[in-house]
C-alpha cells in the first residue's frame, strides 16, 4: 500500500471513533508499511487533529464506565495496555462522577444481592466483593458499600 492510500485510509478509520496511537501503528504496521512512514503519518494524524490521546483516554474512560460498568482500576489497567500516559489517564478518570461511581457500586449489589439471595450473608458479601473487584472497583469503596448495604 502506498503513502498516500494508506493517509486516505487510515485518517478515515481515525475519523470513525477515537483511536489512541498504539491502535494506529498496529493498525498501519498491518498495512505492510516501514517503521519511518507509520510514525510520519502518526505525525501528521496528530497535526491535523484526527489522534489526541487525552481526548481518547476521556472518552475511552467514560464509555467503559458507563456502558460495560468497569471500576477505575480495570480502565486503568486497559489505558496502561495501550501506552497511554499516566497524565491522561489521570485527567480521563476524571471524567467519572464520584456519585454515579458509587451508584453503579450500589446497583451492581444489588443486582448481585437478588442473584445469591439463597447465600448466608457472609458467603453473599464475598461473592459480590470479588465480582466488584475484578470488574476493577477499588477494594475499600467495595467493602464500605457492603458493609453500608449489609449492616
Amino acid at each position: 500500500m502506498s503513502l498516500s492510500e494508506a493517509k486516505l485510509k487510515i485518517a478515515s478509520y481515525c475519523a470513525y471513533q477515537e483511536r489512541c496511537q498504539q491502535e494506529i501503528r498496529n493498525k498501519l504496521y498491518s498495512y505492510g508499511l516501514i517503521p519511518d512512514d507509520v510514525e510520519e503519518l502518526i505525525g501528521y494524524l496528530i497535526s491535523e487533529g484526527y489522534l489526541n490521546e487525552l481526548r481518547f483516554s476521556k472518552a475511552y474512560c467514560g464509555g467503559k464506565f458507563r456502558i460495560k460498568k468497569w471500576g477505575r482500576n480495570r480502565i486503568t489497567l486497559e489505558l496502561k495496555k495501550r501506552k497511554i500516559s499516566d497524565n491522561c489517564i489521570r485527567i480521563g478518570l476524571q471524567e467519572i462522577d464520584e456519585e454515579d461511581y458509587i451508584q453503579v457500586i450500589q446497583s451492581l449489589i444489588n443486582s448481585k444481592r437478588l442473584k445469591y439471595d439463597n447465600l448466608s450473608d457472609y458467603v453473599k458479601r464475598n461473592k459480590i466483593a470479588s465480582f466488584l473487584i475484578s470488574k476493577g472497583y477499588e477494594s475499600q469503596i467495595t467493602w464500605e458499600e457492603l458493609n453500608r448495604m449489609f449492616p
